[in-house]
């Protein structure tokens, strides 16, 4: 009973009282106090009370540290789970013994912090852990640890792990749904094809990115210095010779040189208040997007250190692995840096099938992923030879670019009628690969590429068909009583008609032809727009018209009914000021405003639409022909740090040179830092260190 007293006080956190206690009865230091087999000592761990922590240890002897709970958990793998470093470090510091020490679920401290996601734990850890505790040879630990930080986005203990142990590349656990190639290739936030970088809403860096920090003064001025030059950021690609060792590479090369003159200071020394004005308002931005870009910098050249390994394997040993399957798994979830990284260590790979006897390529084009669909004409002559491949029943290239896209893609296009044309570009894209003679072919169940879209797209063209009824019907609607009201006003202009002659009263003043202009052009462009909407009505709806004639009518039809709301609202505040310019001129405009409130109710939802149909009919497509390029992804080696002439040589081929320019402040701004960017491009983060001391 006196036990449940000290589990409290652990609880409670009070030391003085626990030291009395401990004082009083020695020997319950190290006996079990929880329902789960804990002593004190893994319960203040888990609580993270510190000190406590610290004066437990002291009075522990090492051996009674790897008390075990009855979950095989030790004081320091509670602590891993708990995330508070300060915890961990008096244990580790005691009893190094404990980091190798396994719980009952068969995992080490520092697999535990990471399975939690706690990256400043991971990284205490995971350098003080011995390396035999995590050598692929003996240990499966090493392993475990990978694939956990892979899912956890811990990606520099990944690429470090990597570089000691290559094996690892490959590694698969036995029970494990995925090894290292599948868990890669399935982390769709890993790699930049997939990620969006602007971010959807204001961002508070320590609440948004909660294990972003900075653990050292020259790590934050370093970072600093950075973000400065990231204000073009979405278009720059992040350079770093080694990104999984910031720590280790900042220490290692202490400043060896003095920066002569900080350019921004240099440059900007009449604007310096407008520039940090500037940058106080985007620094969460760029400070977010510079942690999503880093982590694209370590997964790619993650990627590139397992690619390398793969390169070095025979086809036995590569046959071995998840290598195919994981390919796989990266053209489901579009990750096409991991495929072009794969065909360029082991350019085999276009050959392999899966169970339905689908190369990559035909997969691709059944889950409709146009960027690693396009890397075919990458190929070459290889090219006509994929493109003819049939599946297990007979199904060519075509018949797949035929079968109804996957739920998860089609639900990203908005309206039935849109989807049904995203159907056909990729079924005349895939067209345009395939033989003449192969696009008959007929499969198991006797039907062509052309059929089984007919068949599989029944349903998506109906939907399409009443989408398209559905809209036109309500902006026809409107259309016609914008007419209505226009064709009317005409006839009832505003201070009526002169008794003698009949002429308008107010002929001659501009705002009345404003009105009349205004009204004609209202007119017109409202009875464009119900043609143009009728003409929809009445279509036949075949799939072609899908294609071109249904979007390019409709994107005419909203365009022209968003023009009429334009003028007629502009015929109305012309009618309110010539009515009141005489006498309360200054309420036609609350008047205007307010009217416009339901218009802009109508108009507003409607411009997405409007916009997304424009760029899906006229846009440059989702199909990008891929540069003749090598296809290979590097994180490039950089040189030098950037210096006031490199930044002034950028800024002269822009501008001119400071002395002679005699631009806008905001010209000279967006240059600088146009120059700045283009200067810190060639820097490598380990030698900043030196001039920002």
């Amino acid at each position: 009973m006196y036990l449940m007293i000290l589990f409290k006080l652990v609880h409670k956190g009070d030391w003085g009282q626990i030291k009395h206690f401990l004082e009083l009865h020695p020997d319950a230091l190290s006996a079990k106090i929880s329902s789960y087999g804990e002593t004190a000592l893994h319960i203040a761990a888990l609580s993270g009370h510190v000190k406590i922590v610290e004066e437990l240890v002291n009075m522990t002897s090492v051996e009674d540290l790897k008390l075990i709970n009855d979950y095989g958990e030790t004081a320091l793998s509670l602590a891993a789970g708990g995330g508070i470093t300060r915890v961990a470090k008096p244990l580790v510091r005691k009893n190094h013994d404990l980091l190798g020490i396994k719980n009952i679920n068969g995992v080490i401290p520092v697999v535990v912090a990471a399975q939690f996601g706690h990256t400043d734990m991971v990284h205490f850890l995971y350098y003080m852990t011995q390396e035999e505790d995590l050598d692929p040879e003996t240990s499966s630990q090493g392993a475990k640890l990978l694939i956990t930080c892979i899912v956890a986005q811990i990606y520099d203990i990944a690429l470090d792990l990597v570089l000691w142990f290559p094996e690892l590349a490959t590694a698969v656990l036995e029970g494990h749904t995925g090894g290292t190639l599948n868990t890669l290739a399935t982390r769709n936030s890993a790699f930049p094809s997939r990620t969006q970088l602007v971010p959807s809403k204001p961002l508070i860096l320590g609440k948004d990115n909660p294990n972003f920090e900075f653990n050292s003064d020259k790590r934050e001025k370093i970072t600093n210095f950075m973000l400065n030059g990231y204000m073009l950021v979405n278009s720059m690609p992040v350079h770093s010779s080694r990104v999984s060792n910031i720590h280790r590479d900042i220490e290692a090369y202490p400043g060896i040189h003095t920066y002569h003159e900080n350019i921004i200071k240099r440059a900007l020394r009449h604007s310096y208040g407008l520039v940090w004005d500037l940058l106080k308002l985007l620094v969460p931005y760029i400070k977010h997007i510079y942690v999503i870009k880093l982590k694209h910098a370590q997964v790619l050249e993650l990627l590139d250190c397992i690619s390398q390994h793969i390169s070095a394997l025979n086809h036995s040993q590569i046959k071995d692995t998840e290598l195919f399957q994981a390919v796989f798994n990266a053209i489901k979830h579009g990750n096409v840096e991991f495929v072009e990284e794969i065909l360029t260590a082991y350019p085999d790979i276009i050959w392999i099938v899966d169970e339905d006897m689908r190369n990559i390529f035909l997969y691709a084009v059944l889950q409709r992923q146009e960027k690693i669909f396009t890397l075919l004409h990458k190929m070459g002559p290889k090219k006509n030879i994929i493109a003819t491949s049939l599946d297990r029943d007979s199904n060519t290239i075509l018949h797949h670019a035929a079968m109804l896209s996957p739920s998860s893609h089609l639900d990203g296009i908005s309206g039935a009628a849109l989807q049904m044309q995203r159907e056909l570009q990729w079924f005349e894209e895939v067209e345009k690969v395939v033989q003449p003679m192969y696009r008959e072919i007929q499969n198991n169940y006797g039907k062509t590429a052309r059929a089984l879209f007919t068949s599989e797209h029944k349903n998506l063209r109906r939907a399409g068909e009443k989408w398209m009824k559905e809209t036109s019907t309500s902006c026809t609607v409107v259309a016609a009583l914008i007419a209505t009201v226009m064709f009317t006003a005409i006839f009832t202009v505003p201070g009526g008609y002169d008794g003698t002659t009949g002429n308008p009263l107010y002929l001659h003043q501009n705002s009345f032809m404003v009105f009349v202009v205004s009204d004609a052009l209202s007119l017109f462009t409202s009875s464009s727009s119900v043609l143009l909407f009728l003409g929809i009505l009445k279509s036949r709806y075949t799939e072609d018209e899908f294609l071109m004639s249904l979007p390019r009518k409709l994107i005419m039809g909203i365009a022209s009914l968003f023009f009429s709301i334009a003028t007629m609202m502009l015929t109305f505040g012309t009618t309110i000021f010539i009515s009141l310019h005489d006498r309360l001129s200054w309420i036609s405009i609350p008047i205007i405003l307010l009217s416009s409130i339901p218009v802009m109710v109508f108009v507003f939802p409607q411009v997405p639409l409007l916009y997304e149909i424009f760029v899906s009919t006229y846009g440059p497509g989702i199909f990008k022909k891929p540069k003749k390029a090598s296809n290979k992804i590097e994180v490039q080696e950089v040189k030098a740090v950037p210096d006031v002439q490199v930044a002034e040589a950028e800024f002269g081929k822009l501008h001119g040179p400071i002395e002679q320019n005699h631009g806008s402040l905001e010209q000279v701004v967006h240059a600088l830092i146009y120059a700045f960017i283009s200067s810190i491009q060639k820097a490598d983060l380990r030698q900043l260190d030196g001039h920002l001391d």
